[in-house]
């Protein structure tokens, strides 16, 4: 049979990884693929690394539109990132009729359901397994492997520059601006962090996720991020003594459940905020660069998906598993293809429809609140009372000596609260009353909890 043709466009970290994994295991990925696959030109600005990197026998071009007029390219793999000119190459691509594969979850966070409704018109594959988590197979899963399932929630480390933040500040003591700083001189986090650490890397993954495990379409504005910068060492130290980690999670999850009223509340939570995790479940070990997701399945219970979240030859594992997918189906009828979503695109929820993305107030989760106070008789009394007012049961109290937190004769102490699951929209409402009081006195750090059971 004959070879699919790839066209490459974008050669540089993940783009050079794909053509030498590609290269070095062409026997094996043929075998299974039942066709030989061959990337036979590639697109990049700089045509003098793009030759170095795959040699003479791949044409080079500088502009990515050569590659998608060339007849004889079957797939375009698209790597160049970003919302801009890759939205327009990618549409391109397949008005042209060419399949595609991108590892851009940013694109698709964004523009995912503009890009699957023309492919779906074209009778093209858009395949994307790399855009979220690296080299581990979560979208496959979710779209295949778990087909049988009624989805009930997704939690997962989506994003390793923030974990290897996150577990140098635990293990070294580190401040988040030093460890940082280290992730960056190790090659873990970029010159400019900010999608790592405001959460935004994380959420375009969570986005995606949540479309594929609950049907709905993708709607990364209605995502709810918040990043690291604000956590403080003492956070994770007092976290650890009350036998929490704490995470950088994406959350997306099915709720069905009564409101205060009595009035059904139904919907899906997509979320990405630090998250205290039980010590002892599985995924609150997972340390440095390193990603995994939980998916919890009604018929299957709990599976964890571990591995490299990224680099040049675990991203490009994805890519080459997404050519393969589409070599075996390649003139296969598009009605017998998997959906890209996992549902049939006429069965898909309509947005803001019956499973609506919930309003971070309708979220339910448990908090933990370190609040800074005046270490005098009545305060934890006051601040408590205030909490019991609102609904909300507290799980643990952690108050520290006073010269521990501000050194000896030290008039000032840390009260550490553990909430049970409460209704987001009350803890805000107890937070407004607690905050002004004279005897707090600093902006109260509030972390959510899951324990994932």
């Amino acid at each position: 049979m004959k070879p699919i043709q790839v066209g490459l466009l974008g050669i540089g970290t993940v783009g050079s990884g794909t053509f030498k994994v590609l290269q070095r295991n062409q026997e094996e990925i043929s075998r299974r693929a039942g066709r030989g696959i061959e990337i036979t030109m590639v697109a990049d600005l700089d045509t003098a690394r793009a030759r170095a990197v795959v040699g003479d026998a791949v044409r080079v071009v500088g502009d990515a539109r050569e590659v998608i007029a060339n007849p004889d390219i079957d797939v375009v793999i698209e790597l160049i990132g970003g919302y801009g000119i890759a939205r327009a190459l990618v549409l391109e691509a397949i008005a042209a009729g060419k399949h595609v594969v991108t590892a851009n979850k940013a694109l698709l966070a964004v523009h995912g359901t503009e890009i699957f409704r023309a492919a779906a018109a074209k009778g093209v594959i858009v395949a994307f397994e790399a855009a979220v988590a690296g080299g581990i197979p979560i979208i496959k899963a979710l779209r295949e492997g778990l087909t049988a399932n009624r989805i009930q929630w997704v939690a997962g480390i989506i994003n390793g520059t923030t974990n290897f933040i996150l577990s140098e500040m635990r293990d070294k003591g580190l401040d988040f601006d030093v460890a940082l700083k280290d992730a960056q001189r190790l090659g873990y986090a970029e010159a400019d962090p900010t999608f790592d650490i405001e959460g935004v890397d994380a959420a375009h993954k969570a986005t995606l996720i949540s479309a594929i495990a609950f049907g709905i379409p993708v709607q990364f504005d209605k995502c709810h991020v918040e990043g690291i910068t604000k956590l403080a060492t003492a956070d994770i130290r007092y976290a650890e003594q009350l036998g929490y980690r704490i995470k950088l999670l994406g959350i997306t999850k099915r709720t069905e459940r009564l409101d205060a009223t009595g009035k059904p509340v139904g919907g899906v939570e997509l979320r990405v905020h630090p998250t205290l995790i039980p010590a002892r479940r599985l995924i609150a070990n997972v340390d440095g660069a390193m990603n995994a997701v939980v998916v919890q399945g009604d018929a299957v219970g709990a599976t964890l998906y571990y591995g490299k979240g990224a680099g040049s030859e675990p991203t490009a594992s994805a890519v080459i598993a997404d050519l393969v997918d589409i070599a075996r189906l390649d003139g296969a009828d598009p009605a017998h293809r998997v959906p890209p979503l996992a549902f049939q695109s006429s069965t898909l929820a309509a947005a803001g429809g019956d499973l609506p993305v919930l309003p971070m107030a309708e979220v339910v989760t448990g908090y933990y609140l370190r609040i800074r106070v005046v270490d005098e008789a009545g305060v934890l009394a006051r601040i408590t009372g205030i909490i019991a007012n609102a609904g909300i049961s507290i799980d643990a109290i952690l108050q520290r000596e006073a010269d521990e937190v501000g050194g000896e004769g030290s008039t000032q102490t840390d009260l550490i609260i553990l909430t049970h699951d409460t209704r987001e929209g009350d803890m805000d409402a107890a937070l407004a009353q607690i905050q002004p009081l004279p005897t707090v006195l600093a902006p109260i750090t509030r972390i959510r909890k899951e324990e994932l059971n």
